[in-house]
C-alpha cells in the first residue's frame, strides 16, 4: 500500500509540473524558518500535519523533500506530539475511517488522531506548549482538515497554548461560491458559517474564525500566521501530492466542489476507480455510453455500488478552464437526478446531502424541478456579502 501511495504521489507531482509548476514560485510558510523557529526554541512543540507537510513542497526526480517534523527535529526543536486529521498522518486511511493513535516510526514521536472529535487533544494539553499547523487544505467547506484545525485552536485557547499556522496556498483560492452554511446543518463536513468554496487559505480562515468568535464557545486563541510569499488569490497553485487518498490529481481537486454532492445521493462519483470525483454514474442510469465499476482499493475499501457496473458521465476530458469558469456546477447532480427519476430516494436514507450543501433548499429545489442556474442564483448575494466580510482577514491580494 505504501509503494502504491508513493507512486500516486509522484504521478501527482509530475502532473503539477506539467500544468506550469507554479508551486516553484511560491514560498510556503513552513520555509520561512526565521519567522517561527525562534518561537519554538526551549518549548515543547506539537504539530498538526499529515503527509502533505513537505517543507517548501520540494519535489525532485528522487522523491519529495523532508517533512516539517523531520526538519524541526534536525534543528533541535523538541517535537513532542503529532496531531493527525482524517486519513491519518500518512494519509492512507479511508474517508471517515477511524484512525487510532500510534508512534511515527521515523522519529518516534507520538501520533494522536483527532478525526471525529477533540477529546484526545484536550487530554494531551500538558504535553506541549505551542502548536504548529502545516497541512494542505483544498478550500472547500466539506473538506474536514479546517474543522479539525478549529477544534484544536479552541483546545489551545482553553489551555493557553500558542498556535502558529504555517500557511499554504489554497488550490481553489481563486473564487468563492456556494451557499453559507446554516447553523442547523453544522457537522463534521461543515464547521463554519462560510460558503462551500470560501477562497481562503487556512491561515486566513483561522484568523477569521478566531476574530469572528466562531471557535467553540466564542473563545479566542493566541494565534500567529506565517504567510506565504509570492501567492495571490489569482494563483492557480498545483499541489505536489494528493491531499487525501481520493483526490488523486488537480482535476479532481477542481471538480470536488461540484461532484462531492454525489456523496449525499445514491450515485457513485467514482470512489473505487482510478479517478474518483471525475465521473458519476449508477447502474440504472441507462443510455450513457461511459461505464465504470467501483472496486475495493486502498483508500476506498468499500466504495458505494462496489462491483456494480455504473453508467454515466466521464468528466476526465473536460478542459480545466471550463471547470474553473463553472465554479460549483450543479448540472451534474440535476442531470443524474432526472436520469434516475427516483424522487426523494435519489438522496438516500439520511440527510448527508443537506449537510454537504449546508442548506436544505438545494435538495428541495431539485425535487421541485429547478435547474442548476436557478438554484445557483439563490446564493449569489450572500457570496458577495461574505467576500466583503472576509476582506479584513485576507493576507494575500485578491
Amino acid at each position: 500500500m505504501r509503494k502504491l501511495l508513493i507512486l500516486i504521489c509522484l504521478q501527482f507531482a509530475l502532473a503539477a509540473f506539467a500544468q506550469g509548476g507554479e508551486a516553484c514560485r511560491v514560498v510556503l510558510g513552513d520555509e520561512r524558518f526565521d519567522e517561527y523557529v525562534p518561537h519554538l526554541e526551549g518549548r515543547r512543540v506539537a504539530v498538526f500535519s499529515n503527509q502533505s507537510g513537505i517543507v517548501g513542497d520540494v519535489v525532485t526526480e528522487s522523491g519529495f523533500g523532508p517533512h516539517l517534523v523531520d526538519v524541526l527535529i534536525s534543528k533541535g526543536i523538541d517535537v513532542r506530539l503529532i496531531f493527525s486529521p482524517e486519513h491519518g498522518f500518512r494519509g492512507i486511511a479511508d474517508a471517515g475511517e477511524k484512525v487510532s493513535g500510534e508512534t511515527d516510526p521515523q522519529t518516534g514521536v507520538e501520533i494522536v488522531s483527532l478525526y471525529g472529535g477533540k477529546s484526545e487533544a484536550s487530554a494531551s494539553l500538558d504535553k506541549f506548549d505551542v502548536l504548529l499547523v502545516d497541512i494542505q487544505d483544498v478550500g472547500l467547506r466539506y473538506y474536514t482538515y479546517y474543522v479539525t484545525m478549529c477544534r484544536l485552536m479552541a483546545v489551545c485557547a482553553r489551555g493557553e497554548k500558542k498556535v502558529i499556522i504555517l500557511d499554504r496556498p489554497n488550490p481553489n483560492g481563486f473564487y468563492v461560491d456556494g451557499p453559507i452554511l446554516r447553523t442547523e446543518y453544522k457537522s463534521g463536513v461543515g464547521g463554519l458559517p462560510i460558503p462551500t468554496v470560501h477562497g481562503m487559505t487556512l491561515g486566513e480562515l483561522a484568523l477569521m474564525a478566531n476574530e469572528e468568535g466562531w471557535l467553540e464557545g466564542g473563545i479566542k486563541c493566541d494565534l500567529e500566521v506565517v504567510p506565504c510569499l509570492g501567492y495571490t488569490h489569482g494563483t492557480k497553485y498545483s499541489l505536489i501530492m494528493p491531499p487525501s487518498p481520493n483526490l488523486k490529481d488537480m482535476r479532481a481537486v477542481y471538480l470536488y466542489a461540484s461532484t462531492c454532492y454525489f456523496e449525499g445521493t445514491v450515485v457513485s462519483l467514482g470512489r473505487g476507480t482510478d479517478r474518483p470525483f471525475e465521473m458519476f454514474g449508477h447502474p440504472d442510469m441507462k443510455g450513457y455510453s461511459f461505464t465504470f465499476t467501483p472496486r475495493s482499493v486502498p483508500g476506498a475499501k468499500n466504495p458505494p455500488l462496489k462491483d456494480q457496473v455504473c453508467h454515466g458521465v466521464d468528466l476526465g476530458e473536460k478542459p480545466l478552464e471550463e471547470i474553473w469558469n463553472d465554479g460549483i456546477n450543479l448540472e451534474y447532480v440535476v442531470e443524474a437526478y432526472r436520469a434516475l427519476d427516483m424522487g426523494e430516494a435519489f438522496f438516500g436514507k439520511n440527510n448527508f446531502f443537506d449537510l454537504l450543501a449546508g442548506v436544505g433548499y438545494i435538495r428541495e429545489m431539485i425535487l421541485e424541478g429547478a435547474g442548476a442556474s436557478e438554484i445557483k442564483a439563490r446564493w449569489k448575494d450572500e457570496v458577495e456579502d461574505f467576500k466583503a466580510r472576509r476582506r479584513p482577514y485576507l493576507l494575500y491580494e485578491e
